[in-house]
């Protein structure tokens, strides 16, 4: 019997028959893959295994199994700088009111100044209390309390004296010392003009000032109630008494003005208005016008190079007052 010529049901057996070849060609594919995955990862356990001759940087990393296993980061915490106030020496000075013996206990004057620069000293360390001898004073930091009083008040011995012959105990025996070793030097002879004054003469003083000269002049060369260094008690007016006492203005020129320049911070006295720091005191220069601030801080003064207290200590310039 002869088949029909049919056309379209021949197409349809050739599409069959491909599509079966096809399946078959990606089963033998799909088998041939994984033959391929396991002989691979057999090869790799070997070579684990014997260690032999592997390349180490071709070992596959170690993973933590979980989360939990990887190790928490580490942190490096710096300490804080111990405060001066913690040792006890620094604290039984405190407490006992031995400047001086803070001073040295804290490690020195630039130890000390160190601290409070740095505010490690501040627990126990404050430049706004007037019973220290750190305590500063200028137009921008008035006394607490405006009208204080310093207490051990003495007559200061052996010099000349004009006005206010009064300072704080330790202040003047310093000044008695330095008075007699201008005198064993040669060079002439000091004078006390001022030294403590009260709020009340302040305040005369002041007005006699601004009188004199008006407002403005007198802020640069007097200070308002309140705001004198004068009232703490460790500050004084010179003057040259070589041949008779001279005047405020003739003290920085004179042998006596020089040498206390060079010398007075070995008593612990530091010029407190130099010339060319107006714009940080506020104050015209007054060689004469010496402050105490003990022997260690005044050895770091002066071998720091410092010229303002203001400075030394970090603080704000101080040209005018509030306001």
């Amino acid at each position: 019997m002869i088949r029909s010529a049919d056309p379209a049901a021949a197409s349809t057996r050739r599409a069959a028959r491909v599509a079966s070849v096809r399946v078959r060609r990606r089963r033998i594919v799909a088998l041939f893959a994984v033959v391929a995955v396991v002989i691979i990862a057999v090869a790799i356990a070997t070579t684990r295994g014997s260690g032999g001759g592997s390349d180490p940087s071709a070992v596959e990393p170690e993973w933590p199994a979980s989360v939990d296993a990887i190790p928490a980061p580490q942190f490096t915490t710096v300490a804080a700088a111990p405060s001066i106030c913690d040792d006890p020496a620094v604290a039984a000075a405190v407490a006992a009111g031995d400047d001086e013996a803070v001073v040295i206990a804290a490690g020195g004057g630039a130890a000390f100044r160190e601290a409070v620069v740095s505010g490690t000293a501040s627990a126990c360390v404050s430049l706004s209390d007037p019973a220290r001898r750190w305590v500063v004073v200028n137009k921008q930091r008035p006394l607490d309390p405006l009208d204080y009083v310093p207490g051990n008040l003495v007559r200061v011995q052996g010099l000349q004296t004009m006005n206010s012959g009064i300072l704080r105990q330790d202040a003047a025996e310093a000044l008695q010392a330095m008075a007699s070793a201008i005198d064993q030097s040669g060079v002439g002879a000091i004078g006390q003009l001022s030294g403590y004054r009260s709020y009340d003469v302040q305040v005369t003083t002041y007005a006699e000032n601004v009188a004199r000269g008006g407002q403005a002049e007198a802020d640069i060369s007097s200070a308002r109630p309140g705001f004198s260094e004068h009232q703490l008690g460790i500050t004084m007016d010179l003057m040259p008494c070589a041949n008779g006492c001279g005047t405020l203005d003739d003290f920085g020129a004179s042998p006596e003005g020089q040498w206390v320049a060079e010398n007075s911070w070995q008593f612990g006295f530091v010029v407190r208005y130099e010339e060319g720091y107006t714009v940080i005191t506020g104050y015209e220069a007054e060689p004469w016008h010496l402050r105490y601030l003990g022997p260690e801080l005044a050895r770091a003064y002066h071998d720091g190079g410092w010229h303002t207290l203001e400075e030394f200590f970090n603080l704000p310039a101080a040209p005018g007052y509030p306001g």
